[in-house]
């Protein structure tokens, strides 16, 4: 199944992976048809419950009877509306659709009998004062209504594996592009596939993500997350990584940069397909082993249990559990980054609830032979000591966790040491470069263990999964940053390799970021300010506008437009690096089109940054302000692009008033088909400058004669 249509181009295919659904149906439809099932069966059933629960003894006037008649029919009218989305899904997949059939008939069926038995026209006689009392045989309906349930069930779970069989092929796709740009040796089969490349990613980003939405279970839906955010960050890099290596093909740094992007991008997605189905490869099972605060939390449960049954679990069994809480511990009592007075406190609050265990089971042991009231409050006041020990070394987990969190976000908020490899690396200093390398390394073990240490506290099983990311994250992107920045060392004056390097401390800084809106979540979540509606990191970030634009009060967009926007955002960022390949070719960069179109690229890549929630554009204000100087330097370009910008600076005039985020799609729209034009303008131009130096011709003469050949 082919991802909409969208201009072909290479770049970062990461801003469509939002949690949002997309918005968009792709060419199947599956999408609108499964949403349209859902939205017929809530009524459904609903209409079905109040038949079902209607009372069968009272007598019914006509009224009533009417009202059952209409649920009737309500319900009969509902099946058909289902029925048809099931066929139509039927149609498009052979292989299911005998099975989608069949059940598609049985609720006709049932929906038909549901009509018939609540059919006023069916009863014959009235009672003597005028009042009907049976209103139809209320076990068929029953019957009718479990048959109909029963053929709805299967007929979405048969929906539900045709969905999962198109996200299987559409990662099935993606590797098999993946492994084409693995092997490829000229820069311009590298475009060709990376343009198909980007348009997979946007088919299986918005698949992943309609699946993410559906997700009920929170920890796979952090799972998801988590594997997605690593596609949207990866694509980009792969783009700036495999132009590296075909820019430098002996480079061997170079060569191991792009390889653990690819490597990691697969891991991604067997991730995401394993959470799609619901099982391990080759039958492995999840050994991570559970955090502090879950173990904690579990125990206290069985301990308390302990007030209503004093012989539902062994004495044994406390004990073990309890050794295996304080056994983690050792993460962060033999951690080199906990102080000596967390650690001291953290060894004295275990060695207290040890001595506490042992006093409940006691205690425990005397309740179980003795049933008096003494030994009642004994036991009570024995479980309320050890919970309040627990909670004691809960704080005290908590406090060396943030506390180390905290202290090293502020010492990194610079980011010295990657602003000095960026520098070592333009000036082609080895020796620098081991040094800040090294140093690098210190502060990515520094974040990795810090992260093992919040995810113990992190109080939920979505934020436990976002440290977890978080510490793969800083693992991976560390050393990957320390190859780039040996590339650059290399390679001094590579523009491509400079570029690389800063693709990847991005990536690193972006990281910072989010492992501070972490830190923020998990403290909401120790001292109880969870809000209503908790987001987990999931991508792409919420929009931000500045304190002074308060009197805008613009609306928050919701999950289908900030999604909508991802996506316009993904193919303007496809554009850019479109162009940017495009501008490369020219021999002459001082030349005006060469010139122009930079500025146009650098403009719309920092829209691109926008809808992700960052670059340099942090406002509303910001927007317009760029669209608009945008918009003059397309004007300067060419006449070709005129009628876009005009329209671009129509729609960014426009009053803002309660609408920023309403037009957001729109600029990104026009943005991107001037974008699109450029992309083609470039190309022509350049094969005009080439076809003038063959010819030796004017430059007039044979952009008339070429363009009227190319009806451009």
């Amino acid at each position: 199944m082919a991802a909409s249509p969208g201009p072909a181009g290479v770049g970062g295919a990461g801003a469509v992976y939002g949690s949002g659904s997309s918005g968009f149906a792709l060419d199947s439809g599956l999408e609108i048809k499964t949403r349209s099932v859902e939205q017929t069966l809530l009524p459904l059933v609903s209409q079905i419950t109040t038949l079902i629960n209607h009372k069968d003894n009272t007598k019914k006037s006509d009224k009533t009877l009417q009202a059952i008649q209409r649920v009737g029919q309500a319900v009969n009218l509902a099946v058909g509306r289902f029925v048809k989305v099931g066929e139509a899904i039927a149609n498009e997949n052979w292989d299911l659709k005998e099975e989608i059939n069949i059940a598609c008939i049985e609720a006709k069926q049932a929906g038909e009998t549901i009509a018939a038995l609540t059919d006023i026209t069916n009863l014959n006689h009235l009672e003597s004062d005028g009042q009907i009392t049976i209103f139809t045989d209320k076990t068929g309906v029953i019957k009718a209504a479990r048959l109909l349930l029963s053929s709805v069930t299967k007929v979405l779970l048969l929906a539900d594996r045709v969905v999962i069989k198109q996200i299987i092929t559409s990662r099935n796709k993606v590797l098999a592009t993946m492994e084409r740009l693995e092997k490829v040796n000229s820069f311009q089969e590298f475009v060709q596939i990376f343009s198909q490349f980007g348009n997979e990613m946007v088919e299986f980003a918005h698949l992943s993500g309609d699946r993410q939405n559906d997700l009920k279970d929170e920890k796979k839906k952090a799972k998801m997350a988590a594997a997605r955010a690593v596609l949207e960050k990866c694509t980009m890099m792969l783009l700036t990584a495999s132009k590296t290596c075909l820019r430098h093909p002996n480079c061997e740094s170079a060569h191991k940069n792009k390889e653990g992007v690819f490597d990691r991008m697969k891991v991604a997605l067997d991730k995401v397909i394993e959470i799609v189905t619901d099982c391990k490869p080759n039958g492995e099972t999840d050994i991570s082993s559970i955090s502090i605060f879950t173990g904690i939390k579990e125990f206290k449960m069985n301990i308390e249990a302990l007030r209503e049954n004093l012989y539902f679990q062994s004495k044994e069994n406390l004990s073990v559990t309890l050794e295996v809480i304080l056994e983690r511990m050792e993460d962060f009592t033999d951690s080199a980054y906990t102080s000596h007075e967390h650690r001291e406190r953290i060894l004295e609050l275990s060695t207290q609830a040890r001595m506490e265990l042992q006093q409940l089971i006691s205690v425990w042991i005397q309740a179980q032979s003795k049933k008096t009231k003494s030994i009642a409050e004994e036991l009570e006041l024995s479980i309320l000591k050890i919970s309040h020990s627990l909670n004691e070394l809960k704080k005290e987990l908590h406090s060396t966790a943030t506390q180390l969190a905290a202290d090293l976000l502020k010492y990194h908020a610079d980011h010295v040491v990657l602003k000095a490899l960026k520098l070592t690396g333009v000036e082609g200093n080895l020796e620098a470069l081991a040094e800040y390398a090294c140093k690098l390394s210190e502060q990515k073990e520094q974040l990795v263990e810090t992260c093992r240490l919040l995810r113990h506290i992190s109080g939920t099983e979505p934020l436990e999964i976002t440290c977890i990311h978080a510490e793969e994250t800083f693992q991976v992107t560390g050393q990957q940053i320390i190859s780039a920045a040996e590339t650059l060392t290399l390679h001094p004056s590579s523009k491509i390799a400079k570029e690389n390097l800063d693709v990847f401390c991005e990536a690193w800084e972006s990281q910072i970021s989010d492992m501070s809106t972490l830190l923020r979540e998990i403290n909401d979540v120790f001292e109880g300010r969870r809000g209503e509606k908790y987001g987990y990191l999931s991508l792409p970030k919420p929009m931000k506008n500045n304190a002074n634009l308060k009197s805008l009060k613009p609306d928050k967009p919701d999950s289908e437009e900030q999604a909508k926007i991802a996506k316009l955002g993904l193919k303007l960022g496809l554009l850019t690096s479109d162009a940017d390949c495009e501008i490369e070719k020219w021999e002459d960069q001082e030349n005006e089109i060469v010139q122009y179109g930079r500025n146009m690229s650098s403009m719309a890549y920092s829209l691109y940054l926008f809808t992700r929630g960052e670059g340099p554009l942090k406002t509303s204000q910001d927007l317009i302000h760029q669209l608009e100087v945008f918009a003059a330097e397309g004007l300067k370009l060419t006449s070709s692009v005129q009628a876009f910008s005009k329209q671009l600076q129509t729609v960014t005039k426009t009053s803002l008033q309660n609408k920023v985020f309403l037009k957001v799609d729109k600029c990104i729209t026009k943005t991107r088909s001037m974008m699109a034009l450029l992309v083609q303008l470039l190309s022509l131009c350049y094969k005009l400058l080439k076809k003038l130096q063959m010819e030796n011709n004017g430059w007039v003469s044979v952009t008339n004669k070429d363009t009227m050949d190319s009806k451009t």
